[in-house]
């Protein structure tokens, strides 16, 4: 696998992925304006250059928000989805961010348990925040310390 940030060549694949695995999917466009506003974007490819899975984060004020997170549904349950997430928790620490946040659906218990195994906990819940085909869904709201517990610093 090859993982690597987003270029604008990219963003039709991302988008068509995107739009085949979301109910209210993002936009080409949305897309291209989160790469211009600076945010991290990244993508995972197999070996042939298809599009696996991608990852968008943004940090500022010492917060990462990781933005949205895909991968091909005929490759979830491999490890794809938890190396980008890990993969963007590393650059989210990197960049200085000492908490990271994100929402999912709640209807979406096969990324919640994803989550939840990095250490992700629920933290509140954001009313109709997703589009789907019923109309509205909640969000969970989970967050992450990135900061080393107590244990590792006596570890290390």
């Amino acid at each position: 696998m090859n993982l690597r940030a987003m270029q604008a060549d990219d963003l039709d694949a991302v988008a068509a992925l995107e739009s085949h695995i979301s109910p209210g999917p993002w936009t080409r466009n949305i897309f291209r304006d989160c790469m211009q506003a600076g945010y991290d974007a990244w993508i995972m490819e197999d070996d042939a250059g298809v599009l696996v899975a991608f990852g968008v984060l943004s940090t500022g004020a010492a917060e990462a928000h990781v933005l949205n997170l895909g991968v091909a549904p005929s490759l979830r349950r491999r490890g794809f989805g938890r190396h980008m997430l890990q993969h963007l928790l590393c650059r989210a620490s990197q960049l200085g961010a000492q908490r990271a946040f994100l929402e999912v659906r709640v209807s979406n218990t096969g990324a919640q348990d994803l989550y939840r195994s990095q250490g992700f906990h629920e933290i509140g819940v954001r009313l109709n925040y997703y589009r789907n085909e019923e109309g509205r869904e909640d969000a969970l709201v989970l967050s992450l310390s990135l900061l080393p517990s107590v244990n590792q610093l006596k570890e290390g």
